[in-house]
């Protein structure tokens, strides 16, 4: 399914590619391959890092903890109770079916955040000095693009679904009566989520514009430069790329008050708590759309080549280690 993930990963290989470093994607099918490094962008399982072991080869996961970073305290320590007691009580052979333990056995955990970091030790005893924060980079077009005058919409560049909270996004902008061009696509045309959200743009064509996904960067760095603002109020996120691109590109950002945001962001964009309330979204919406135009810029974001050089480092220190 196409997402921040994939572009996490070819941005990834194309910059590490620029500076320098030989990079292919695994074929697991070939044993004449002799990495130094693989680099598993999910969770490998514990077999996986022990056969890594064996040939010589450093494993680095990169893992993306949307799921559990979105999660309530209350949750996370539930979770983590349930975890401790199982694994405790019941039989390996049962609790090494989620694959805990492969957080541990990797030479290095890559996260994308200071939140996510913290959740990996917390929650999985990973020992500090295993786990490094490495962000996503932007794209040079982000970077190149040169300012414009700011029209009246606010843009939301996302997936259409559930989790993005698209229909709560444009229905709060209707009652905030604040312009809202939608900019993505959803996994399948006729998904249910996907459909509510197309009728209530067609019922709202002065308020809600949707014409799709943009594919070029160029253009799409120049709607963020045209934009009024950009609005992000997804219920679960590790970190929005779309939102460090409208970041680049000096658009102001209106982002749900999860604990990623805040960690990249800090205090440089503005909040809006995840509720069931659409007209408290909705004041939240239309304050910030009356305040954009004197909004500071948000907090630096770094190139890809910057964060393939931090990986490089990781690599060289991972190789030269015993």
């Amino acid at each position: 399914m196409h997402g921040g993930f994939q572009i996490q990963i070819e941005q990834t290989m194309l910059a590490l590619q620029k500076i320098g470093v030989e990079v292919e994607y695994l074929r697991w099918w070939d044993d004449s391959q002799r990495p130094d490094v693989i680099h598993f962008f999910g969770r490998p399982d514990s077999g996986y890092a022990h056969f890594a072991r064996q040939k010589g080869i450093k494993l680095v996961m990169s893992r993306l903890l949307t799921g559990l970073g979105s999660r309530s305290h209350a949750k996370r320590k539930l979770q983590k109770l349930v975890m401790t007691a199982s694994q405790a009580l019941l039989p390996k052979m049962i609790t090494s079916n989620f694959e805990w333990e492969a957080y541990k056995t990797v030479d290095a955990a890559v996260l994308l955040t200071s939140w996510e970091a913290q959740l990996q030790h917390e929650m999985f005893s990973v020992p500090k000095e295993k786990i490094f924060v490495i962000p996503n980079g932007v794209e040079d077009a982000f970077f190149q693009s040169k300012p414009a005058a700011r029209g009246p919409w606010l843009v939301s560049t996302v997936t259409i679904t559930e989790r993005k909270r698209v229909v709560e996004l444009a229905e709060a902008a209707v009652l905030a009566q604040t312009p809202l061009w939608v900019i993505g696509k959803p996994y399948a045309d006729a998904d249910p989520y996907a459909q509510r959200f197309l009728r209530l743009a067609r019922e709202n064509p002065k308020l809600i514009r949707y014409e799709g996904a943009i594919q070029d960067r160029v253009r799409m760095a120049a709607v963020y430069r045209e934009a009024r603002g950009f609005v992000l109020l997804s219920a679960m996120e590790s970190m929005s790329l779309s939102a460090s691109e409208a970041a680049v590109c000096e658009c102001p950002l209106l982002l749900s008050d999860l604990p990623w945001a805040k960690s990249v962001f800090r205090d440089t964009v503005t909040y809006c708590p995840i509720t069931g309330d659409a007209a408290a979204t909705a004041k939240i919406m239309r304050e910030f759309y009356d305040a954009a135009p004197g909004l500071k810029p948000a907090a630096r974001q770094v190139t890809w080549v910057e964060v393939a050089r931090q990986l490089k480092e990781l690599y060289e220190t991972l190789l030269n280690s015993k």
